[in-house]
């Protein structure tokens, strides 16, 4: 094997394959990226844990074919602290890779490819094709509620549905519930599965371009992200997926419009005096008039109180709130007004758009 690359597009290829990378596993091989070098396909270098795999394609000269996998950090560590931006890597058949840029000349030692485990295929039968700026932003407005609890596994990952015209993404971890729906207009395929929240964030991080498009295809068992020239393929959560619809509640007792940036704000500077998740810190929200939202919140650091504007009608209350978890529902909205329904001191709250279906975020209050 033999190619001449760019050291930062090689640099930014093996970063992006690492998020695939074991970093637990027993079989050293694992460890690695897989190098695979083709005259007329360029350099595929991948990564792959057995659950996610990242495959990027290098644009590369390639005079030599051939395959070789290399430890992920070593070779990471080694290209990132190169002198030129033109490399030349070359391996030979004691499997040593040779990487040499200006006056350095690294020599490691790799492992036979052969061994490396194959990334599962997924078919191009079901696909929907989407812009890659608006697949970005539904990850971010969802992925921050997917559970952590291993005991419910279909709920460590995004329930994505599509009904032929939109698509939803919804993630739940007991406390709180985060939907993002979006109307495409378009004949989609049917589909639904539940994406591991592990995946989801890795292709958050990688998608990006306001005028790319991402097409994701799908089967039974596995489903594959594709921007071109990198491709995500992982495993997908078996199971049924919790009846959410029938969480959201369809009635309020309280209804309040208010400016999400300007409640965040408020929250945030509340946060300051709540050094932990503790039960017993959490903010109040009470509603002296029909105008007037008040935010309190008091630790043994100290109080805030604060009042933002609003708009009220129904039944007045004080209720209680982790403040992390509004926190992070205001941070995923982009409106510049929203509707709050709540339900009582002790029912959920949930935070819709004034107009339309495009969002739902449901926080459960902290009982007194």
């Amino acid at each position: 094997m033999k190619f001449i690359c760019s050291r930062d597009r090689l640099a930014e290829a093996i970063s992006t394959v690492q998020k695939a990378v074991s970093t637990r596993s027993t079989l050293p091989i694992l460890d690695g990226i897989l190098i695979e070098a083709s005259v007329s396909d360029g350099v595929k270098l991948t990564g792959y844990d057995l659950e996610t795999g990242i495959e990027f394609t290098l644009e590369s000269d390639v005079t030599e074919p051939g395959s070789l996998v290399i430890n992920s950090r070593l070779i990471g560590e080694i290209v990132r602290k190169l002198p030129e931006d033109q490399v030349s890597l070359e391996s030979n058949a004691q499997l040593q890779l040779s990487i040499e840029s200006g006056s350095s000349v690294f020599s490691i030692k790799g492992m036979s490819s052969e061994s490396y485990p194959k990334i599962p295929v997924v078919a191009d039968e079901q696909k929907i094709t989407l812009s890659q700026t608006l697949l970005k932003d539904m990850i971010r407005q969802t992925i921050f509620a997917v559970s952590t609890d291993e005991s419910r596994p279909t709920l460590n990952g995004c329930y994505f549905t599509c009904d032929g015209f939109s698509i939803e993404m919804v993630a739940i971890d007991g406390f709180r519930l985060a939907l993002r729906k979006q109307l495409i207009g378009q004949d989609l395929p049917a589909m639904k599965f539940i994406i591991p929240g592990k995946a989801l964030h890795e292709v958050g991080r990688i998608l990006g371009g306001k005028e790319a498009e991402v097409v994701v295809y799908s089967s039974s068992n596995h489903i594959l992200f594709d921007t071109g020239n990198v491709r995500i393929v992982s495993r997908l959560i078996q199971g049924e997926y919790m009846n959410y619809k029938a969480i959201l509640p369809k009635t309020s007792n309280t209804t309040m419009l208010v400016s999400p940036s300007a409640m965040l704000n408020a929250i945030e500077r509340a946060s300051l005096i709540i050094l932990s998740e503790d039960r017993r810190c959490p903010v109040q929200l009470s509603m002296p008039d029909d105008e007037t939202l008040v935010i309190h919140a008091s630790t043994e650091l100290g109080t805030l109180h604060e009042e933002i504007p609003v708009n009220i009608t129904g039944e007045r209350i004080e209720i209680d709130f982790n403040p992390r978890y509004f926190i992070d529902a205001l941070r995923a909205i982009d409106a510049e007004e929203i509707s709050i329904l709540l339900n009582g001191s002790n029912g959920p709250c949930v935070l819709r758009p004034t107009e339309g279906e495009d969002f739902s975020y449901l926080v459960l209050p902290l009982r007194r």
